[in-house]
């Protein structure tokens, strides 16, 4: 070993050193002291079959049709981090068909955390296309949500979804890390819905107009006081005007 290359790898574990210490403090920060379970919205006292309802507006629900979840596995790992789930398939009088997911979980801690679209529909066999962050600017409010495009083979599926973490709306990785940053630091575990809607076409942008038209008029047939456990303290009047 040369005289110039002992240095160097002094830095370098001075600089793991620095590393590990600094991750073990933040380990330490984030887990709470105090154990407390944030349920603001009082989601956990609700029954997603009770709280969706099965016909509204243009749009009622496909008594026959059941979402099937692909990959075993990942039906082990959803029952075991979500307290509730919820699978639909809606048909309006066109015949177009969304599909609404819903899962619920009492737990945000890092091993419980909600698993975003962006990691369930590859685990399923599905290729991301597209992925952006956006906003419906409709019904009196303005909701951020995340827009995907899974292909396999000819199936197309465009998506949007939302997750609720705590009282908050947050879309993919960085903003659910910086969530549950904020609440490990008060100490608090807070509680999460993900709300996923789909449709299988072609025709990506007519896709995802219905979906918000679809989302809106759902969130107008849900009660104020239990809205809150899909959105959070989000501000929204409703309306079916645009």
């Amino acid at each position: 070993m040369s005289a110039c290359t002992f240095p160097v790898l002094l830095r370098r574990a001075s600089l793991m050193t620095v590393l590990m210490f600094t991750a073990a403090i933040l380990a330490y920060l984030l887990t709470p002291k105090i154990t407390t379970r944030m349920d603001s919205t009082q989601a956990g006292s609700i029954d997603l079959e009770d709280l969706i309802p099965r016909q509204f507006g243009e749009w009622y629900m496909d008594e026959r049709t059941v979402l099937e979840i692909i990959n075993p596995r990942l039906q082990e790992t959803l029952v075991r981090i979500y307290s509730q789930t919820l699978s639909r398939t809606y048909i309006n009088r066109e015949g177009r068909r969304i599909m609404l997911s819903i899962a619920y979980g009492a737990d945000q801690s890092n091993e419980n955390r909600i698993h975003r679209p962006e990691v369930c529909y590859p685990a399923q066999g599905f290729s991301l296309t597209s992925q952006r962050k956006d906003v419906i600017n409709k019904g009196g409010m303005d909701m951020p949500v995340m827009r995907l495009v899974a292909k396999a083979g000819n199936r197309n599926e465009p998506l949007t979804y939302w997750i609720r973490f705590g009282d908050t709306m947050i879309r993919g990785s960085i903003e659910q890390s910086l969530a549950r940053i904020r609440y490990g630091l008060q100490g608090i575990i807070p509680d999460g819905v993900l709300v996923r809607v789909s449709e299988v076409n072609a025709d990506t942008q007519q896709s995802f107009t219905l979906q918000d038209e679809f989302i809106i008029d759902l969130l107008n047939h849900i009660p104020l006081e239990t809205r809150k456990a899909l959105i959070g303290s989000l501000s929204y009047s409703p309306s079916t005007k645009s």
